[in-house]
């Protein structure tokens, strides 16, 4: 079960530690979203109330798990990894799912055969149609929070090749400029994929009423 408030509070609380202008409007915004009871998809993981903070955290704590195993590594990284950045850019690469998952009653076959009527959730990508990354950084600029440049192009591309526009030569060019400039992009797509795939593996759920 999920505990929407305690994580309500840790996701605002690491907020807060980076300090930025705007934090306290852009949290307001969020709530005003949505964003802390969403769920994180409609059944590939974390499909429930609260998952989208759930994966957020998760996907902060792999980023600032990769961080500092890259930085033993590679130590020039550390100027270009810091560690707000990776916090800002995990915690908000998914905003943009705050609005458009809608609950709904949906019909399954049992393991029996019989039909039964579960909870589940349709999307609705009305409210602000302007895609998956993009939007989640428009977010984030619209509620005034002072988001740097490499924080907006980590979230921007997090998708990379399961965003659509990656198919078209100027994303290509544009995505490939912006990882060879700022290395968080690529650690963010991949603390990305660790919290989905690996953190969250087993999470969804398709609850019976």
């Amino acid at each position: 079960m999920i505990d929407i408030q305690a994580n309500k509070e840790e996701f605002n609380a690491l907020l807060r530690q980076v300090n930025r202008e705007g934090t306290d409007y852009l949290i307001e915004d969020l709530e005003n979203l949505g964003f802390y009871d969403a769920p994180a998809s409609t059944r590939f993981h974390l499909d429930s109330d609260g998952g989208l903070v759930v994966h957020s955290l998760n996907t902060c704590k792999a980023g600032l798990f990769l961080r500092e195993k890259m930085i033993a590594m590679k130590p020039e990284l550390k100027g270009l990894l810091l560690e707000d950045s990776v916090i800002v850019a995990t915690l908000l690469h998914d905003v943009c799912k705050a609005d458009v998952y809608q609950k709904v009653v949906k019909r399954r076959k049992d393991q029996f055969g019989n039909w039964r009527d579960v909870k589940g959730y349709d999307v609705d990508y009305s409210n602000f149609p302007m895609g998956h990354g993009e939007k989640s950084a428009i977010v984030v600029l619209r509620s005034g929070f002072d988001i740097h440049d490499d924080e907006m192009l980590a979230i921007r591309w997090h998708m990379t090749a399961w965003d659509l526009a990656f198919q078209n030569p100027e994303a290509r060019n544009n995505i490939n400029t912006a990882r060879n400039k700022y290395p968080l992009c690529s650690l963010v797509n991949l603390a990305d994929g660790i919290a989905a795939n690996l953190l969250e593996w087993g999470t969804n759920e398709q609850e019976e009423l």
